[in-house]
């Protein structure tokens, strides 16, 4: 199995293979949170536009992203794990989410283009999601882990340590979590929350962005119908 590191939307438009697209801060920490909280399926669209036609035909439909991690005006949610954290279970039970983000979702829709499978990558999921590519059978020849940074445009530490992470539990190369963690927490993607100045960046949003292995389960993006859409796998 050949791990292959890719990131950025240009990455993201490379990936071969089964690949493993990466955003931590903040909308692969928020996508297994909203299964948690009771939705019953996802849906990625690339713009506000589509969100909102959707919604137009669907009286079950809950709308969340941001656009430049701002909320976007008429949608339901924005893009904040502690926002989300603090709705009451079953706030989403049987909802169907339509899901809109700068890098993460950008970057799914752009890797289903030519990856033979796309899985939904943080730090959250990362055990389950090295668990879930072993038990392919057969194993997949290439691995794609393509980190999105900010905005899909610039390099970001927590989604690079991300991939640092997964490429050690994948092939168990030397992994510096100390050091990761020192990296991710003084650099400005997650200073710009730690200051609190912003209303759309919570304090709290990293604390759970950067816990490892939450969830014992995958998302896997497919095209279906039309849409592209997140199933959940269990480990």
């Amino acid at each position: 199995m050949k791990i292959v590191r890719e990131s950025l939307i240009v990455g993201a438009q490379r990936a071969q293979g089964l690949a493993v697209i990466i955003d931590v801060f903040r909308a692969f920490t928020v996508t297994p949170i909203l299964f948690y909280l009771g939705a019953r399926k996802v849906i990625f669209v690339r713009n506000p536009e589509e969100a909102f036609s959707l919604k137009t035909n669907h009286d079950d439909i809950v709308l969340a992203g941001e656009v430049n991690e701002q909320l976007i005006p008429g949608f339901d949610l924005g893009n904040s794990p502690s926002e989300l954290i603090r709705k009451p279970n079953g706030f989403l039970k049987e909802k169907i989410v339509v899901q809109r983000t700068t890098a993460g979702v950008t970057g799914v829709i752009s890797a289903l283009d030519q990856a033979g499978m796309v899985i939904l990558g943080s730090y959250v999921m990362a055990n389950a999601i090295s668990r879930y590519i072993f038990a392919q059978n057969p194993l997949p020849e290439v691995v794609t882990l393509v980190a999105m940074g900010r905005r899909g445009i610039t390099q970001s530490p927590e989604d690079e340590g991300c991939a640092d992470y997964l490429e050690h539990l994948l092939k168990e190369s030397n992994h510096d979590n100390l050091e990761t963690l020192k990296n991710i927490v003084f650099n400005e993607t997650a200073q710009k929350f730690i200051r609190g100045d912003k209303q759309y960046l919570p304090r709290e949003d990293p604390l759970f962005c950067l816990q490892k292995d939450l969830f014992n389960f995958v998302l896997v993006a497919v095209k279906e119908d039309g849409l592209v859409t997140v199933t959940l796998n269990r480990i």
